[in-house]
């Protein structure tokens, strides 16, 4: 591998994109409010479905997963450096990091971000896609019947790792390791959502129109 600088601001560009805080600004520009002022406090798509609305909701959920993929895409800027296709399977998934990095500790919003759900299922649909329809599947089966956006998506978290080491068969070790971390990142950005799942208080979603007053 030649080492190019491109590389470094590739990483940087990865964690300026994942910085974007989608549902801040989408949340003043179209509302005059901070999403994380109302509802959980989080920055992420699930917060601003219940506080600024399906329709805006979603439109969250979608740009924070382009994000990953376009963080991951970054990587192909510099391709031609790396002198094996591992070595770059490593750097994109670097890239994904670097991406849920800025997700999570956004600098453009005071290091106040999401917990990472959409922009990392963006990294995995580029990486990992037959896993992420795995996981997609498993989302569903415990969202749809029971609303806890929480708990099915610890549990495709959980799942993650499993389906890319059946899918990729075997997964390099950067790959496991990747899904590993996934694995434990997730649960630990909703160690809050657990207990209020243990204790009978976790909220549903519902699907409605923006419940705040419109900025006039």
């Amino acid at each position: 591998m030649e080492f190019h600088w491109g590389m470094v601001l590739c990483l940087a560009g990865a964690y300026l994109l994942g910085s974007i805080p989608t549902s801040v600004w989408m949340g003043k520009a179209l509302f005059g409010i901070d999403v994380r002022e109302h509802g959980s406090g989080n920055a992420g798509a699930t917060n601003a479905l219940r506080v600024l609305g399906t329709k805006t909701g979603v439109s969250v959920l979608l740009l924070d997963a382009l994000k990953g993929v376009a963080a991951v895409s970054l990587g192909w800027l510099v391709k031609d450096y790396f002198s094996s296709p591992d070595m770059f399977s490593v750097f994109q998934l670097l890239l994904g990091l670097f991406a849920l990095l800025g997700h999570v500790f956004p600098l453009f919003a005071n290091f106040r971000g999401g917990k990472g759900i959409a922009t990392l299922a963006g990294v995995g649909t580029i990486l990992f896609p037959l896993a992420i329809l795995i996981c997609l599947v498993v989302f569903l089966a415990f969202f749809l019947p029971t609303r806890f956006v929480s708990l099915g998506s610890i549990m495709a978290s959980l799942v993650f790792p499993v389906a890319v080491i059946w899918i990729t068969g075997p997964a390099t070790l950067p790959e496991l390791i990747f899904s590993l971390m996934v694995a434990l990142f997730v649960p630990l950005t909703h160690r809050k959502n657990i207990q209020r799942l243990i204790k009978g208080t976790e909220n549903k979603i519902k699907f409605e129109k923006h419940n705040q007053q419109r900025r006039s």
